[in-house]
């Protein structure tokens, strides 16, 4: 397949360089004025994947016929970036967003169709070095897709080529459940630790830390299971007491450097939907006003 990646951060890197590395066409799209910035190679520095340089090619819009485009910008510039992919230059590809939150979904559904539309999601830590040099930071880059009757081929080519490229995917049926898994796991994981200013381990060693993370993953799984995901905290929980001591969330990274959070996109759907349902999220509030103040 041919891919575009819309974003050439930390995931776009990795993505487009694993496939590029593969042996599968990739163009990254970077910001106008940006091409000369990138080399046509991708250097990856991985701890699963190893060290590897893979050609691409640069642009800076959606100017050929791709089978998927990925977009894996920030959520805080999707709508300036979504210039680059016009609607009607999409053809018969898919757009496949891994962008934080479950807001995004229903955006591009709004302006591609919902039948070029194959929301996904990736577990991963990964930051980029430089242009065109990305860090894998972690021993696992988890992507899942949830297609519709009108992607399903689509996705299922897409799995197989990521783990043809030595990533990990998995189809889902339940895209809910997918989308909200991820965010019941972020959003307490990304606030806790941005508003605290410090990683995960200390978090967990912390009395009250801990009991503030504890409260955003039973709001956030409150609100999905309103929303109609299978969500539950334990196991949520679990998965965050096995994490290194020195995991970073990006959110956190964002704002030591001075970079907009992405506060709306990961604890936006937490209060509206709390709003929306009548579900009581302090924990969540409090650490989102904590950040507030940070800012």
């Amino acid at each position: 397949m041919r891919h575009a990646v819309l974003g050439a951060g930390g995931v776009g890197g990795l993505v487009g360089g694993a496939l590029a590395n593969a042996g599968h066409p990739v163009t990254l799209i970077v910001r106008p004025g940006r091409r000369d910035h990138y080399p046509e190679r991708l250097s990856v520095q991985s701890q699963t994947l190893g060290r590897f340089e893979a050609p691409v090619r640069v642009a800076d819009r959606l100017d050929e016929q791709f089978d998927a485009v990925w977009i894996t910008v920030k959520a805080t510039a999707l709508e300036e970036a979504l210039a680059a992919v016009p609607p009607e230059k999409l053809g018969d590809g898919v757009v496949v967003p891994l962008l934080n939150g479950v807001d995004h979904v229903e955006r591009l559904r709004d302006r591609y169709g919902p039948e070029r539309v194959l929301p996904g999601t990736i577990r991963v830590e990964a930051e980029q070095l430089g242009p065109g040099r990305v860090g894998h930071l972690s021993a696992f880059a988890d992507v899942q897709v949830a297609p519709g009757p009108a992607t399903r081929e689509r996705a299922e080519v897409l799995c197989e080529e990521l783990r043809g490229a030595g990533l990990t995917c998995e189809v889902r049926d339940d895209e809910a459940t997918m989308l909200w898994s991820k965010l019941c796991f972020l959003a307490p994981f990304a606030l806790a630790t941005t508003a605290s200013g410090e990683p995960l381990g200390f978090v967990r060693s912390d009395r009250g830390w801990w009991a503030r993370l504890k409260g955003c993953v039973n709001e956030a799984c409150a609100v999905g299971a309103a929303e109609g995901a299978k969500v539950a905290p334990e196991p949520i929980l679990a998965a965050l007491e096995g994490l290194p001591d020195g995991f970073r969330s990006s959110m956190q990274k964002d704002v030591a450097a001075g970079r907009p959070p992405e506060l709306d996109a990961i604890a936006g759907p937490v209060l509206r939907g709390g709003r929306e349902y009548g579900i009581d999220v302090p924990a969540t509030r409090a650490l989102v006003d904590r950040i507030v103040t940070l800012k």
